[in-house]
């Protein structure tokens, strides 16, 4: 029983390989480009563990289940790190088109799963009880790959200088409104105090809406400049 609830835990994950295998980025030859960007994303996390622990303390309020919304703010103000992250994957993986934004964005995910998720599906899942939190973790973690593709999608949009200029501030706030989304939609799902499954829910609508205004601002870009 718990072998095949971790089974199901996995199969949820199998967003990432569709996406690395029909997106052309295996034939391509993508997959060391991906490690590369999983490198990235583990040395930037290590400096925002070092910032974290360095200039802001623990507050026990906000450990104790309370929504402390100016800890949010700070933890999310050293977000802003991953966003040079994805800015340096850009810079360092060659090519053009959809596939360098796919390979930053999937790299960047599947390092956080394996490194956040991976221990907790193969030591909980595999356990005699069963739980439905593992399920949950495995969607947000679904949610959470159109989120980091559409990241990396915005930056490269921010980088370009033939973006056009009325878009540009629309691709700011839309970034501003990824790097600070534990403060205004944690802060909003606290208020309302939904259930979990509505949480998750409520994250994929919002990742949907982004990426879809993302992927509209691409395209005419793309189509213009001809990639």
């Amino acid at each position: 029983m718990t072998l095949y609830h971790f089974g199901n835990c996995v199969a949820l994950l199998t967003p990432y390989y569709f996406t690395y295998k029909y997106s052309g980025l295996s034939e391509y030859g993508a997959f060391w480009k991906c490690v590369q960007a999983g490198g990235i994303y583990i040395f930037t996390q290590l400096c925002k563990m070092l910032v974290l622990a360095t200039f802001f303390y623990s507050d026990s309020s906000s450990s104790s289940g309370e929504f402390n919304f100016f800890a949010e703010i700070f933890r999310c103000s050293v977000d802003i790190a991953d966003l040079l992250g994805f800015a340096l994957i850009l810079s360092r993986i060659p090519g053009k088109g959809h596939s360098k934004l796919i390979t930053a964005g999937l790299g960047w995910a599947t390092a956080e799963v394996i490194l956040s998720r991976g221990i907790m599906l193969w030591v909980g899942a595999r356990g005699t009880e069963f739980s439905w939190i593992y399920i949950l973790k495995c969607l947000e973690s679904n949610v959470l790959l159109v989120q980091h593709i559409t990241t990396a999608t915005l930056i490269w949009l921010f980088t370009r200088h033939d973006l056009n200029k009325a878009l540009k501030p629309l691709v700011s706030l839309m970034l501003a409104v990824t790097v600070f989304k534990g403060v205004w939609l944690e802060g909003m799902l606290h208020i309302l105090a939904i259930g979990p499954w509505l949480t998750v829910a409520v994250k994929a609508l919002v990742a949907a809406v982004i990426g879809f205004c993302t992927l509209h601002i691409y395209s005419g870009l793309a189509q213009q400049i001809g990639i």
